[in-house]
C-alpha cells in the first residue's frame, strides 16, 4: 500500500470525533505544505516492537548529526494518541519558542519543544496552530 493510502487508512481508523478532526489537520497541513513530501510512520520497529504512536509526516528536512552523518526527516507531525492529538513541528532550534510564542494563543493545549498536544480540535485557535506549523517549517528550512 502507499504512503496515501495509509494515511486514509491511519486516520480512517480512529474514533469519531478524533478521526473528523484529524482528517481536518490533515487538510490545513496540506494547504500550508501544498505538494510535500508524505510520510507514514507505523511506530513498530524492525524487530516488530511497538515503539510510538502511528504518525504521519509532512515535508522533508535534512537532520545534520554530531558524527557529520546525515538523515532526511519529515518538518512537520501528526499523530493520534490515548488522550487526543499531537502535531508535531521539527526542526525549531529554540526549544522554548513554540511554548512562549503560541502557548496560551492555542487554546487548550499542552505545548512542549516541539509537540502541540491537545484533546480535540474544537479547543484550538485554528488560525494559531496553522501560524505555529508555518513558523515550525521556515524554521526547519532555515537550519
Amino acid at each position: 500500500m502507499n504512503v496515501q493510502g495509509q494515511i486514509i487508512d491511519y486516520i480512517s481508523s480512529q474514533p469519531e470525533p478524533k478521526c473528523i478532526d484529524m482528517n481536518e489537520l490533515h487538510r490545513l497541513i496540506l494547504q500550508v505544505l501544498p505538494g510535500c513530501k508524505l510520510w507514514y510512520d507505523n511506530g513498530i520497529n524492525s524487530d516488530g516492537k511497538t515503539i510510538s504512536n502511528p504518525t504521519i509526516g509532512y515535508g522533508i528536512q535534512t537532520i545534520k548529526y554530531a558524527d557529520g552523518k546525515t538523515r532526511e526527516f519529515f518538518q512537520i507531525g501528526l499523530s493520534a494518541n490515548k488522550t487526543g492529538i499531537s502535531v508535531y513541528i521539527l526542526g525549531i532550534m529554540d526549544k522554548s519558542y513554540l511554548a512562549h510564542t503560541f502557548g496560551e494563543k492555542l487554546g487548550k493545549a499542552k505545548v512542549s519543544g516541539y509537540c502541540i498536544r491537545f484533546k480535540a480540535l474544537k479547543d484550538l485557535n485554528i488560525d494559531m496552530i496553522e501560524a505555529a506549523i508555518r513558523y515550525g517549517v521556515e524554521a526547519s528550512r532555515q537550519e
